[in-house]
């Protein structure tokens, strides 16, 4: 009489959960890093973490970039948050120089942000996602993308945006001193 098997084999709850419509980044290779070529990149956070535009918050995150910004052959160059995610745009001198900027900079930004919320526990919701920006173009795109994202999300929700693309305060645009206004008139005027 043979004994049932006590290991291996297929069990229930075993292996990777299979992926389903919201699945996040999935695990591929990264594209090579090269000092000459920024990154766009883009970190959700979970569910329970939400509500990143707020002062209180908003505070946090800029000491956690501040402190991380220039280290270790990793650049922090531009930043949006909105209410679920943010946009980055980074230059790293190489693969190991992003992995490890993006590990130290997610680690400071979930400690604060947990610091504020009085809980434990992951912050974000999956693997950041990077491009590449190889061309001048896509390097203005991204800027553009980034620094007026909120414009994006006032649109979505149904509101008017702005009619001149001001700064967002949730973001590095303040920073940002190459403004071109198409209309240079007052605020408010059409």
């Amino acid at each position: 009489m043979a004994l049932p098997p006590t290991h291996g084999g297929a069990r229930a709850c075993a292996g990777r959960k299979p992926k389903g419509p919201r699945a996040g980044v999935p695990h591929r290779p990264r594209p090579r890093v090269s000092r000459h070529v920024p990154l766009h990149v883009t970190m959700g956070v979970l569910p329970e973490a939400r509500g990143l535009r707020r002062d209180r918050v908003l505070g946090a995150l800029r000491a956690s970039f501040r402190a991380e910004r220039d280290r270790l052959g990793f650049r922090l160059v531009h930043y949006a948050i909105q209410h679920d995610h943010w946009h980055l745009l980074v230059e790293a001198d190489d693969d190991r120089a992003l992995a490890r900027g993006m590990m130290r900079l997610n680690i400071r930004c979930a400690r604060a942000l947990n610091r504020l919320a009085g809980r434990r526990g992951r912050v974000f919701r999956d693997r950041y996602f990077a491009q590449p920006l190889r061309t001048p173009k896509t390097v203005r795109n991204a800027l553009a993308y980034v620094l007026l994202n909120h414009r994006r999300h006032v649109a979505k929700a149904g509101r008017r945006p702005h009619p001149r693309p001001e700064a967002d305060f949730y973001s590095s645009g303040a920073a940002f001193d190459g403004w071109r206004w198409r209309n240079p008139g007052p605020v408010g005027a059409d």
